[in-house]
């Protein structure tokens, strides 16, 4: 038998289970106790009753004019006879009996005292020197039937109470464990990044050092992890400065060079180095999408970030190739915008690198919050699909892409609530790849209009 896998009907079933036992187990001592007192009492009953009848049947034995004669005593009234009797003279002759005895339930006289047969339970004495013998007799079956009613009367209220004290004992139990309730709604209400202590007050004393080892785990948690992103932070920041100085020292190469493999080893050692550059700055953006604070005190319009971002992206890559489309109504929102600017930023130089170059990408932010970035293109595989959003992973090996792009995206879409969505052909297209996410806005949003604007 396995035990339920809940505390609470753990605790209910155990309790439960150990006050029926002992509750049966006190019964049954009380059963064994009263029948003990049960055989006292009619012990002295039948004792008793020898006593009181021996005196008169001798009286009356004594006042007869004929002897041997036997004598049935008549009932006054209809009754049930548990204690019968017969008396008898030295001879074993019967010369007086209860009107319900039966002469073979008695065995011979051996002397007074009590005996006990396969039926009945019998108590002897006698009288003027043994010649007048009484013998009476109690069924043991009216005994057995007393002991059973005992019995029922003991285990009957078990029917009724122990079904009531099993669901007081389920509430109790379950009162006592609203803290530990408590205790796990609020791990269940945390995101996957929300590694600060857990507040375990009001946890009972048994629960509570399991509360302190987790807090100290997530304690450890936080440390590894935020040195693990300040290290990709810091070192990213300083290589900024040496590989600005060595794109500096390549190009200044070039430019005085007039051996032509010289020139092209310059420009070489240029790209790889910019390479880099981008590398660090994604390897930036990824710490701060992991690790800082993305949702702010105060809102913002997210149209004017996209819009700058936008013209910035189009001014330095891709001219003419973006067409921007945002709603006529301001989008609140609190996100904060320099971690809107950097998921806006990856996925419009995503679709740019990977869309075809004859196609515009189509960068769509719409009343309700949701950023939509588009392009034309081959599709993606369901597979590859999948792993784009895994640190340097890309679609098209042969691409100078980073890999981290959509990883850095789908940091900041996790961390906010709201999945980053691929899908590749484009909705309503047979080819294409679009990638969208849902921004956290103020207010209820309606059915406005977009404007499309095409950067250039």
């Amino acid at each position: 038998m396995r035990l339920p896998r809940s505390l609470q009907a753990r605790l209910g079933l155990s309790v439960g289970l150990a006050l029926t036992i002992l509750w049966f187990l006190a019964a049954t001592g009380t059963a064994v106790i009263l029948r003990g007192e049960m055989d006292e009492v009619f012990d002295s009953a039948l004792r008793e009753t020898a006593e009181r009848i021996l005196p008169l049947a001798v009286t009356d034995i004594v006042g007869r004019e004929d002897e041997g004669i036997t004598q049935r005593l008549a009932p006054i009234r209809e009754h049930d006879e548990f204690f019968t009797y017969v008396v008898r003279d030295a001879e074993g002759r019967i010369l007086l009996q209860s009107h319900a005895a039966d002469p073979e339930v008695f065995p011979a006289y051996d002397g007074p005292g009590f005996r006990q047969t396969a039926t009945h339970r019998l108590y002897s004495d006698a009288a003027l020197q043994g010649t007048i013998r009484i013998t009476v007799a109690e069924p043991l079956a009216h005994r057995a039937a007393v002991a059973r009613e005992i019995q029922m009367g003991l285990g009957l209220p078990l029917l009724i109470v122990l079904p009531i004290a099993l669901a007081a004992i389920i509430l109790a139990v379950r009162f006592s464990l609203v803290p530990l309730r408590r205790y796990r709604a609020r791990l269940e209400s945390r995101g996957a990044h929300d590694l600060s202590e857990v507040p375990a007050d009001d946890l009972p004393a048994e629960i509570g050092p399991l509360a302190e080892a987790l807090n100290s785990l997530l304690a450890r948690l936080r440390e590894a992890f935020e040195a693990e992103r300040s290290f990709a932070a810091n070192a990213a920041h300083e290589l900024r400065t040496p590989l600005a100085g060595a794109i500096a020292q390549a190009q200044r190469l070039r430019s005085e060079s007039r051996d032509p493999a010289v020139e092209a080893r310059a420009a070489e050692i240029e790209a790889t180095l910019k390479r880099l550059t981008r590398l660090s700055e994604r390897l930036m953006q990824l710490a701060r999408a992991e690790g800082g604070r993305l949702r702010l005190d105060r809102s913002a319009d997210l149209r004017a970030v996209a819009r700058v971002m936008v013209e910035d992206i189009g001014h330095a890559h891709a001219p003419g190739r973006i067409v921007l489309t945002l709603p006529e109504t301001p989008v609140m929102s609190d996100l904060d915008p320099d971690a809107f600017a950097i998921l806006c930023r990856n996925l419009v130089e995503n679709g740019l690198r990977h869309g075809s170059e004859s196609a515009p990408v189509d960068v769509t932010l719409t009343a309700g919050g949701q950023l939509i970035v588009a392009n034309d293109g081959p599709v993606v595989p369901r597979d590859v699909l999948d792993r784009l959003t895994a640190r340097f992973e890309r679609a098209d090996a042969s691409s100078d892409g980073s890999g981290l792009g959509l990883a850095i995206v789908a940091a900041i879409a996790d961390r906010i609530g709201s999945p980053l969505v691929l899908t590749s052909p484009r909705p309503g297209a047979t080819a294409g790849f679009q990638a969208s996410v849902m921004l956290p806005t103020e207010g209820a949003v309606g059915p406005y209009p977009l404007i499309a604007e095409k950067r250039s």
